[in-house]
C-alpha cells in the first residue's frame, strides 16, 4: 500500500503522523512511504531519519494527496487539504467532527474512508488512540494554569506549591478520568492543594490511590 504522510499545515501544530519508527515498521512489511519534506521537523525529525528508515521524500503536499491510497494525519484536515482527497483514499487522523459541520460535510461528500483516531476503541471498550493526548493535556495542565497565576502574566501572584509560611494553591479538578487524574498527579506532585471533583465514587477512590 502506498501511505502517504504530508506535514502539518494547522496553527501551531508541530506533530507528525509517524514517526521514523513507525515508518520502518511499514516498510519492512512491504507498504512504500511518502513524506513529505520537513513533516518531521516541529518534532525535532529530519528527512534523513526518514529516508533512513526507507520513505521517500517527496516535495509538497500535493503528490501524498495524489499518490497516496492511506494518508496519515494528526490534526483534521483544513479546507485546502480536503480539496485534494480522492474517492476510495483512506483517512486516518483526529476528527473531532461534532465541532465541524462543514469539515463533515466536505469528507462525507469526498469519497473517502475517514478513520478518526478518537473512535478507535479496544476489545476492552478503552480508546487507546485518544488515552495518550489526555495523559499530555492532563499533565500539561497544571503547568500552563501555574504560568498563568503568575502576576507577571495578569494572575495573582499565587504559587503553586507555596512556600514555607506561605500556603499553596488550590487547585479543583472536574471529572477523574484520564486527563482529570494526571492533571491530579502533576498538581499534587508541585505541592498544591488538591480537590477532585467526579459524580463516581469508583474513581474518586482510584484517583486517591494514585496521589
Amino acid at each position: 500500500m502506498l501511505v502517504g504522510v504530508p506535514k502539518e499545515i494547522k496553527d501551531s501544530e508541530y506533530r507528525v503522523g509517524l514517526v521514523p519508527s513507525a515508518v520502518r515498521e511499514l516498510t519492512t512489511s512491504g507498504h512504500h512511504l511518502l513524506v513529505e519534506t520537513n513533516a518531521g521537523l516541529g518534532a525535532g525529525l529530519t528527512d534523513a531519519d526518514y529516508r533512513s528508515v526507507g520513505a521517500e521524500i517527496v516535495p509538497d503536499a500535493d503528490q501524498i494527496y495524489a499518490r497516496s491510497e492511506l494518508i496519515v494525519k494528526v490534526k483534521e484536515p483544513l479546507a485546502p487539504e480536503r480539496k485534494k482527497l480522492k474517492t476510495g483514499q483512506v483517512l486516518f487522523t483526529y476528527l473531532h467532527l461534532a465541532a465541524d459541520p462543514q469539515q463533515t460535510a466536505d469528507l462525507m461528500g469526498s469519497g473517502i474512508i475517514a478513520i478518526a483516531y478518537e473512535t478507535v476503541t479496544s476489545a476492552q471498550g478503552s480508546l487507546p488512540l485518544l488515552t495518550p493526548m489526555s495523559e499530555v493535556a492532563g499533565r500539561m495542565a497544571p503547568h500552563v494554569g501555574a504560568r498563568c497565576l503568575e502576576k507577571g502574566n495578569g494572575g495573582r501572584g499565587v504559587l503553586l506549591g507555596g512556600v514555607p509560611g506561605v500556603p499553596p494553591a488550590d487547585v479543583a479538578i472536574l471529572g477523574g478520568g484520564v486527563a482529570g487524574s494526571h492533571a491530579a498527579l502533576i498538581s499534587a506532585g508541585m505541592g498544591a492543594t488538591v480537590t477532585v471533583i467526579d459524580r463516581n465514587p469508583d474513581v474518586l477512590r482510584r484517583v486517591a490511590t494514585q496521589l
